[in-house]
């Protein structure tokens, strides 16, 4: 059955609308709402049942903890027990917007959202009608992005309902999320600021605030991130990267030609510099080298794209890790399975 959808304008927001998602937290149900990363599945934080649901709709494992949202900065100290004085550094400055922040909880948020973890996810987005949404709510929301555990995040109100139609009540449809990866999480430990997954606040931005931030890798502190499995973000085909260097146009090509050759259908998701050399291919382009935030508002829509073109590889060309480009790396390497290597 398909879930109910309400378009919505998020720069004349109809609180009626907005009103009809509230009553279905109120209801234990499970809401699809738009933030500015990727659209979230959300529900009542506060009820174990409700975020049981989201559990079910995206069959997500029960040891992949989940993000608490909240529309108020007051908020925060009802459901974590220590706000750090470098949280509160990055709070001034990232919030609302696209940073998490994993902090020690108070026994107001359930185990189920936490799975069992003594520290919970929280963070406060600037999307208006998340921030509408959430408040008109009247309680915290928990909400992972809202697809399929395991496939491509959700951008627009269209991958939400191909991945969750006959699993969730509502969808509220508030266009295309802007920046396109999910938030950026971070975990403080002792005198450490310690990036656990990568996304729209830039680790540069982190250091401009407050100084060494040390970056996760896959086998630090992964167990406390939304998103730490070795593949996420996967579409159908099988995905393999290749590295960013002088020549990899002919690296691409050459990969591209074996898998042809396998009887492989071959879709090859390129930089617009390079988009022509592949014109014999299903080409997509991912964005301007120089423009990451571009390449990741893109990543998970041309993901979907090549699902619906029934292609069985997609060659993925690798950009620099600067900016946004760290967060889309991450999210290709993991698109891409635990046995990946860079061609």
């Amino acid at each position: 059955m398909r879930p109910k959808v309400l378009k919505i304008d998020p720069q004349k927001i109809d609180l009626e609308l907005i009103k009809q998602a509230a009553e279905v937290i109120s209801n234990r149900g499970l809401v699809a709402f738009p933030t500015e990363t990727v659209y979230g599945l959300g529900a009542n934080a506060l009820e174990a049942k409700a975020v049981a649901g989201i559990f079910e709709a995206k069959s997500r494992p029960l040891d992949d903890p989940l993000i608490v949202h909240i529309a108020a900065r007051e908020d925060l100290y009802e459901l974590a027990s220590c706000v750090p004085g470098a949280a509160e550094k990055l709070i001034d400055r990232f919030w609302p917007g696209p940073l998490t922040i994993v902090l020690k909880k108070k026994s107001i948020i359930p185990d189920i959202v936490t799975t069992g973890l003594e520290t919970v996810a929280i963070r406060m987005p600037y999307n208006p009608v998340a921030q509408k949404f959430i408040a008109t709510s009247g309680v915290p929301i928990a909400a992972p992005s809202a697809n399929l555990f395991g496939r491509p995040s959700p951008t627009n109100a269209n991958h939400v309902i191909n991945d969750l139609e006959g699993k969730i009540d509502l969808v509220l449809d508030g266009g295309h999320a802007d920046i396109g990866v999910e938030s950026t999480v971070v975990e403080f430990v002792r005198d450490k600021i310690i990036v656990l997954r990568p996304g729209g606040t830039t680790v540069e931005d982190l250091r401009s605030i407050v100084g060494e931030v040390e970056v996760f890798t896959e086998t630090g502190h992964w167990q406390r991130s939304p998103g730490r499995y070795p593949q996420h973000y996967s579409p159908k085909a099988k995905v393999k990267l290749v590295s960013d260097d002088p020549d990899q146009v002919e690296r691409v090509l050459a990969l591209a030609r074996q898998e042809q050759k396998g009887g492989r259908r071959v879709g090859i998701m390129a930089t617009g510099e390079h988009e022509v050399s592949y014109r014999e291919f299903d080409v997509k382009v991912l964005g301007p080298r120089e423009d990451a935030r571009l390449c990741a508002s893109r990543l998970f829509h041309i993901l979907r794209e090549f699902d619906e073109d029934e292609v069985d590889v997609i060659v993925a060309e690798a950009i620099g890790e600067q900016g946004l480009g760290l967060a889309v790396m991450n999210r290709l390497r993991k698109s891409a399975g635990p046995d990946f290597h860079i061609f």
